[in-house]
């Protein structure tokens, strides 16, 4: 199963989890697999290339680990791109979720 978790603070998108493999399918074959990690990194890339957001990514592919962490203290314009960005791929990975809900678990938390 694949477990993603974002986390916010004050309704600010500060970091994303993912961890974990679909096993929908043999490797290489797995949609569920394929669509998390392709939405996933797609918000990177646009945190990185189009709003110049210099999060910080971590990934394991082995493992199936991709990690977002937000820097603290954005403008209130470079923190709107992030939520922006990330609430769009919530969308993406909600969507999915409804429809493979035994392969993806998604979590959003508070953190304080």
């Amino acid at each position: 199963m694949i477990e993603i978790t974002v986390q916010k603070k004050a309704d600010n998108f500060q970091k994303v989890v993912c961890s974990g493999h679909a096993e929908y399918n043999v490797d290489g074959e797995d949609i569920v697999c394929s669509a998390v990690s392709s939405i996933v990194q797609t918000a990177a890339l646009g945190l990185l290339m189009v709003a110049h957001i210099k999060a910080e990514i971590k990934r394991d592919d082995q493992k199936g680990y991709f990690e977002i962490n937000i820097p603290k203290n954005l403008s209130s314009s470079s923190q709107h791109d992030v939520d922006v960005i990330i609430g769009t791929m919530l969308c993406g990975i909600s969507d999915l979720v409804e429809e493979y809900s035994d392969f993806i678990e998604l979590e959003v938390e508070n953190v304080y």
